[in-house]
Parts: structure tokens; C-alpha cells; sequence
């Protein structure tokens, strides 16, 4: 149970939904194709070019798609952030780190630096180490879990 347990905290309903409204866009550039993205193939590919065993190409579009769901619900948060930390951090030392700190917004540079990833790190951190917050799935299971061993009716789940 350990797994769902987090507060009441506003503070982590913010990060998590930040984290998954920013991310999710990413994920669904790598799944469909939406918002200038490449699709499933064309991720694929681009993940096969550099060395990336394909399972772990799967695990990036599951982790900034699905993921990003799950953190926007608060839906097994601690895992859907470990994986978006770990997203960010694998395409930092993959992909970003050359480019430096800074993101590419004059074009000077040869691609984007690893300053949002830190950002979303930065976001993770919290949520795996102390849940989803507040109007959470996860706290919703908690308390139902609680009241049902309590003999309590547990037809509705308390979130907040």
C-alpha cells in the first residue's frame, strides 16, 4: 500500500500535473505523429539509430504518453514519474548533453539542451518520493482501502 500512500498536498497536485500537461504533448509527438511529431515509426527509428534496444524505445512513448496520463490523474504517480525521470535523464545523456544547458531558442546551437529535462527531474523527485497529492487516483485508493478494512461503505472514493 506504501505504493499509493502520499497527503493532501496542493503542492504535489501541482507538480504532477505540470509535469504531465508539459510531457504529455511529447508523448503523443512520438505515438501519433500529433503536434509536428514523427509517430510510433518514426520514433522507433530514430531510438533504433542510436543504439536504443527497442524495448526501452517502447518503454520512452509509454513513459511521456501514458505516463503523462497518469501523472495529470495521479495514477500510480511514484512509477509514472520514476519513468518520466528516467525518460529525461536517458535523452539528456543520449541525445541533449552536447548541446549544452540552454534550450535553442535563437537556432545557435545544433540542437536543445538538457535544461528542461532538469526541470522535469526536478518535478519527478518529489512525486516519487511522496506521491500524487492531493484529488489523486492513488489517495482515492488509499482511502477506500482504508475504509473498507474499517467496515465503512466504500462505494465512493474520497480524493481530496
Amino acid at each position: 500500500m506504501r505504493f499509493f500512500t502520499t497527503d493532501s498536498s496542493k503542492t504535489l497536485l501541482w507538480l504532477r500535473v505540470v509535469l504531465g500537461a508539459v510531457m504529455l504533448p511529447h508523448g503523443l509527438q512520438k505515438a501519433f505523429g500529433w503536434f509536428g511529431g514523427y509517430g510510433f515509426d518514426g520514433t522507433m527509428g530514430f531510438f533504433g539509430s542510436l543504439g536504443m534496444p527497442a524495448i526501452l524505445g517502447l518503454l520512452v512513448i509509454a513513459a511521456e504518453s501514458l505516463g503523462a496520463v497518469a501523472l495529470i490523474t495521479g495514477t500510480a504517480t511514484r512509477l509514472a514519474a520514476f519513468g518520466m525521470a528516467a525518460t529525461m535523464l536517458g535523452a539528456m545523456l543520449l541525445v541533449h548533453l552536447p548541446n549544452g544547458f540552454f534550450m535553442n531558442w535563437g537556432g545557435a546551437q545544433p540542437g536543445e539542451g538538457v535544461e528542461l529535462h532538469l526541470l522535469a527531474i526536478g518535478l519527478a523527485i518529489p512525486l516519487i518520493a511522496r506521491g500524487g497529492g492531493a484529488y489523486s487516483v492513488d489517495r482515492g485508493i488509499v482511502g477506500w482501502i482504508a475504509r473498507r478494512k474499517q467496515g465503512i461503505d466504500v462505494t465512493r472514493p474520497v480524493l481530496a
